[in-house]
């Protein structure tokens, strides 16, 4: 039966809750079948032992509702369930126009910053239709259904709210796009590893303390990036090559990063890494975690060791945004489809570039500018942003 087709038949809401055991939503239709109804929705959920299910059905032809609520309170009598029935007319009403899926990340989740998210979305305009939780650890996870605002002014009004009450939150238009194939580029030092890998190299080369002046410099707006990475690669000049190994040992992923590749990988996902580091890192790195695509700059070396200079083209903050644009267009993937992860402001370019950008234990200029934000550190968070809940993350894992 169509939705016209209920818009202005008799209905009967039949609520059943109690302590849940197997057989309950068979009995339930059991009993009603005698009726010959027409189911016209459902909806069941299980917290904690305790079972809520809800069917929506045409009211029984020849005055048989009396009979049919005496049975139904029977029957829940006999299982020690409640039953209430509520009589009215057609289907649910039709979600407004603009649909969302706002993912709430908390650690922990509270009642008051849970309240403050569901107020705001109401000052939008916006309907909660439904809300369920993603994972409970190492994050509690959980998202809204929201319709009757559009996406961007709803993510608008809730990242300013999550930066106040300490969730991290994430916006993202309703759709059959969200489970179509897509593509994740991330950051390399201090996203998918908890290091910088040119502070690894300097501090084989004993100049530790002149890489972190000139990085200081950077971060003032007194060098762009090209000149910092030249500067600091200068300084390792003359270090033996063999030091490459070396540091790819001393290499820490972000705690996550194998659940998050191995999980995006088994969804039939790409995955791919820019940095502003080195290939001689990146390479290992996309050998190691089976990763699609990656892209770094070069340090030379010539006879044995490394020269203070890098060859090919420079990855930078346009170079990388540049660089996502040539992923997805290689694995076939709209821009639309993408995700990119980053912390810093050499990520922005590639962060807003992409479909959805997620700072990542980000500073705060790029928390601010980038579509949502995860402040958590478990790079793996960001799959409940992608409506990717903790029990298929495990058995992603079991696979």
């Amino acid at each position: 039966m169509s939705a016209s087709q209920t818009s202005d038949v008799p209905t009967l809401l039949v609520k059943i809750f109690g302590k849940d055991r197997p057989g309950i939503t068979a009995g339930l239709f059991d009993t009603l079948a005698a009726y010959s109804v027409d189911v016209v929705d459902i909806e069941q959920v299980v917290t904690r032992g305790r079972i809520v299910l809800c069917a929506l059905v045409t009211k029984p032809a020849s005055g048989g509702e009396g009979e049919l609520r005496a049975t139904v309170h029977s029957w829940a009598d006999s299982l020690k369930l409640q039953a209430e029935i509520l009589s009215g007319t057609g289907d649910n009403r039709p979600r407004g126009s603009g649909r969302s899926h706002v993912t709430v990340l908390g650690h922990p989740l509270t009642a008051e910053s849970t309240a403050a998210i569901a107020s705001r979305i109401t000052a939008t305009g916006g309907n909660i239709d439904r809300i369920f939780r993603l994972a409970k650890y190492p994050v509690t996870a959980v998202e809204f259904a929201v319709s009757g605002v559009e996406t961007e002014p709803l993510r608008t009004e809730l990242a300013t709210a999550s930066s106040h009450i300490g969730v991290d939150v994430a916006v993202v238009s309703a759709g059959l796009h969200r489970r179509a194939q897509r593509l994740v580029v991330m950051d390399v030092d201090s996203t998918l590893i908890q290091d910088e890998v040119i502070e690894l190299f300097a501090a084989h080369a004993g100049c530790e303390a002149e890489v972190a002046e000139v990085t200081e410099r950077a971060m003032r707006g007194e060098l762009d990036f090209e000149q910092s990475l030249h500067a600091r690669v200068k300084l390792l000049a003359g270090l033996d090559a063999s030091v490459v190994d070396k540091v790819r040992s001393e290499v820490r992923l972000t705690p996550g990063a194998r659940t998050l590749i191995r999980t995006l990988k088994q969804l039939g996902y790409q995955v791919g890494v820019v940095s502003g580091g080195f290939t001689q890192v990146t390479d290992d790195l996309q050998e190691r975690l089976g990763l699609d695509f990656a892209s770094a700059n070069t340090l030379e070396i010539v006879d044995g060791r490394l020269t203070g200079r890098v060859t090919g083209e420079i990855v930078d903050r346009a170079g990388k945004a540049r660089l996502l644009r040539r992923f997805a267009a290689e694995a076939g993937v709209p821009l639309a489809q993408t995700v990119a992860i980053g912390d810093g402001a050499n990520d922005l370019d590639m962060l807003n570039a992409a479909g959805l950008g997620v700072a990542f234990n980000a500073k705060p200029v790029v928390r601010e500018a980038a579509h949502t934000a995860v402040n958590v550190p478990f790079l793996d968070a960001v799959l409940y942003l992608l409506g990717v809940t903790r029990e298929e993350v495990e058995a992603a894992g079991l696979t």
